[in-house]
């Protein structure tokens, strides 16, 4: 059965402040809707070894969920100015092409199920990831999903990425919502942070890291996967 904007609600049980109208509903894309970044780690030590670099796993969580200029900082400060991150990333970009290319791209448990309910809903949709435009509407149109959402905010869209506020912002603005109005969905920790900062209630979903406390406490809800949020949001 449809439901209208009026009476999509989020759950009183789990959620104890007054009932809100929630008018949107904003997903980071890698690793949240697309089971995308645990691809990245065996890429990214493959990569960096064929230009003598041992690139640890720990270092590559700590760019899960910023964009390419970030991790830039990360892999120098680790590594040195002399580290060759343009040729690595591009080496990264041709693996991870021939992967998705060999076994396309696989959506995380429930997506679809929670994006037919929201669309049912009539709620609109939006993405909003690191990634840059071309990536995420390439990645999207993969995943057979980019005509569910009505606006696609990227890395290269917005001067400061995630952990700060700009990128929640812009989707919210772009999708005609105060942000008060919005849910968001992330997996990493700079994109909770980022959603917290915009002021949007977050929902975490665990992926391949586990954000520290701070971060967590202030998290709207966890759920354990894309299905079990149909019941947080009652849709």
């Amino acid at each position: 059965m449809n439901m209208s904007k009026s009476s999509f609600r989020p759950s009183s049980r789990l959620h104890a402040e007054a009932r809100f109208r929630v008018e949107a509903v904003i997903f980071d894309m890698d690793g949240l809707m697309l089971d995308t970044e645990r691809l990245f780690i065996p890429i990214w030590i493959k990569a960096g070894e064929s230009f003598g670099y041992n690139i640890s796993t720990e270092i590559i969580l700590r760019t899960v969920g910023i964009r390419t200029e970030s991790t830039r900082a990360v892999m120098l400060e680790e590594f040195g100015d002399d580290f060759p991150f343009d040729n690595i990333r591009d080496k990264v970009r041709i693996l991870f092409n021939e992967e998705i290319e060999k076994n396309g791209v696989s959506h995380k448990k429930g997506l679809i199920f929670l994006l037919d309910r929201l669309t049912a809903a009539n709620i609109p949709l939006a993405v909003a990831t690191s990634s840059s435009k071309n990536t995420a509407q390439r990645m999207l149109s993969a995943a057979g999903i980019i005509d569910r959402f009505k606006v696609v905010v990227a890395g290269d869209d917005v001067a400061n990425g995630k952990p700060a506020p700009d990128i929640f912002l812009l989707a919210a603005e772009k999708i005609g919502v105060h942000p008060s109005s919005c849910v968001g969905f992330e997996d990493s920790t700079a994109g909770l942070m980022s959603l917290q900062a915009a002021g949007i209630r977050s929902v975490f979903i665990k992926d391949i890291i586990q954000p520290p406390p701070e971060v967590l406490a202030a998290v709207w809800h966890t759920c354990e996967d894309l299905e079990q949020a149909v019941k947080l949001l009652e849709v």
